[in-house]
């Protein structure tokens, strides 16, 4: 009787996540002419306009430029987006939690899980580049999935994060912003690392995001295996987010009924 009752509100909670998800994305491209078909344009162009904003008016010599920077740029996209969609997951959806019980974790969850299916998307994007710009193919692009994931774990757990402060400390709503800003550009998306000075390279490497992008586009840019200490790494980095996020949503979420 009890694996039935837990196979039952498991089967619940999935059929939530995806009714959420769903939502998420209707309400995204609701009354949009292209619809999901932004997905795919909307990395292309603006892959377009900063390709030639850093290639020619800052000059940086990266080999495959336009690859180099729209796999930067689709995992730093899906990051801001999905954080920024799960700060604001618990306040939206007050009025339901004032009605009926739900896990609140679900919100900001799938949140993150919506943007990860606009994201995959975007990985026929990237193809598009690849194919244009007649790069090598490798082996090594069987393992594309890999920083996606470590990339999806890290983000579930600035959703927890995010989500859960934001209820509590409005502020967290406008400072977010802010930080998401910096963190763009204290992240290589479209820049070499080796442009910066080395102590500040130093500081670059702790960037969970810049090891993220660098095991994605050394997959499928450079056809490199990236070394045992960079994944290990991103794992790392992946599973202390999200235990932490985690943690604090744990702590917090008992109050949000009293501040949504």
């Amino acid at each position: 009787m009890a694996s039935r009752r837990e196979q039952y509100t498991a089967d619940k909670f999935i059929s939530l996540f995806g009714e959420l998800v769903k939502r998420d994305l209707r309400k995204k491209y609701r009354r949009s002419v292209l619809g999901y078909f932004w997905s795919l344009l909307n990395p292309l162009l603006m892959m377009t306009v900063m390709m030639v904003v850093f290639s020619y008016m800052f000059r940086f010599e990266i080999e495959n430029y336009p690859l180099y920077l729209i796999c930067g740029q689709t995992m730093f996209n899906f990051f801001n987006e999905s954080t920024n969609m799960s700060l604001y997951s618990i306040i939206d959806n007050g009025i339901l939690l004032k009605k009926i019980y739900v896990p609140k974790y679900v919100f900001p969850i799938s949140r993150v899980l919506s943007c990860f299916v606009t994201m995959s998307f975007s990985l026929v994007a990237i193809l598009i580049v690849m194919l244009f710009t007649r790069v090598r193919i490798h082996f090594t692009i069987l393992l594309f999935w890999a920083p996606m994931l470590y990339l999806l774990v890290f983000c579930c757990g600035m959703g927890l994060l995010v989500s859960s402060l934001a209820v509590r400390f409005r502020d967290v709503i406008h400072l977010y912003s802010v930080l998401t800003m910096i963190w763009m550009y204290a992240t290589p998306v479209f820049y070499p690392i080796e442009a910066v000075p080395p102590q500040v390279a130093a500081l670059i490497r702790l960037n969970p995001m810049y090891v993220f992008i660098t095991l994605f586009r050394e997959l499928l840019l450079y056809g490199r295996m990236p070394g045992i200490g960079l994944w290990l790494s991103g794992a790392a980095m992946a599973a202390l987010v999200f235990g932490f996020g985690a943690w604090v949503f744990s702590r917090l979420q008992k109050t949000f009924i009293y501040y949504i």
